[in-house]
Parts: C-alpha cells; structure tokens; sequence
C-alpha cells in the first residue's frame, strides 16, 4: 500500500468536457463602488451570494475605532485582514490574520484606530438584534444583492433566476 499522496497529471482524455462559462470568471473589485452597508461607518463590495445557504462573499470596509452593535450569525464567516485591524475585547487581529467567526455566535467586534478592510465569506445570514433580544433585522444574500443592485454594483453576479 502507497502512503504517497495522489497526483493529478496531465489528461489529455476527450471525454470529459470542459464546462463552458457565459462570464468571465475574474473581475476587478476595485471597479466597484462601495456601497453603504447596514451599521453605521461600514461598506461593502459584493462579490458574490450564495441563494442556496443566505450566504455571501464581500470585502467589507469599518471605520476607524468603529464598535459594531451585537449581532449574530446564522453561519459561519470566515476572513483575511487585508488593512488594519479589529478586535473582540482582548482578542486582537491584524493585516495579514485569519478569523473564523462560527455559526450561532454572537459578538461585538470594534475597530482598531485606522479601521479595517477585510475580505469575507459569509456562510449564511447575519442577524441584528432590538434591545429586547429580539431579531432588528436579517441581512442574507438577497438583501446584501439588493442594496449593491441600488449602488450599481452588482452587475458582475447573476441575479438567481428564482428572486
């Protein structure tokens, strides 16, 4: 038996097509304008959404020692830290760091001194919580398309045929 890791060579086999693509697969996101997101002193460039999960893709922009309402999520986020920086209490991230935010957390990140800009995947719905507990608002794909569609910023992500 071979402990050696597989290998994927060359394949010259006709019968597996390649699958035709009706975009182009790379865009440019610093042609996009960021658009306004849903608290206070936050952007967003939409990248892509995920209809099947409420899911989404953005680099997400917080201004500098901004402090974020508590808010939870549906799924999980991961996210590289592309400038700056933000923290959770004594838990601190810098340019260069990866979080994993896991699914059913709740949680108030703020902002170092010269904010931060962050490249995300959004595994599922975010919700914004009333003083009460109660949910204040979802923020899914379909809102997150919504708002980016009103910047005219989306015009790279294929609306879902189904909204």
């Amino acid at each position: 038996m071979s402990t050696s890791s597989p290998v994927i060579g060359p394949n010259t086999n006709s019968a597996i097509g390649i699958t035709a693509t009706h975009r182009p697969a790379f865009f440019n996101p610093s042609n996009l304008p960021w658009t306004d997101w849903v608290m206070e002193g936050t952007w967003f460039k939409l990248l892509n959404v995920n209809p099947m999960t409420g899911g989404f893709t953005l680099l997400l922009k917080v201004s500098a020692s901004n402090t974020a309402p508590i808010h939870g999520h549906f799924g999980a986020v991961e996210a590289y830290i592309v400038e700056g920086g933000f923290s959770y209490d004594d838990d601190h991230g810098y340019v260069g760091d990866y979080v994993f935010e896991g699914a059913g957390i709740r949680h108030i990140p703020n902002t170092h001194d010269d904010g931060v800009i962050m490249f995300a995947v959004v595994h599922g719905p975010l919700g914004g919580f009333h003083e009460d507990g109660s949910i204040a608002a979802v923020v899914d794909a379909r809102l997150m398309y919504d708002m980016a569609v009103a910047n005219d910023a989306a015009a790279h992500i294929e609306k879902p045929s189904h909204w």
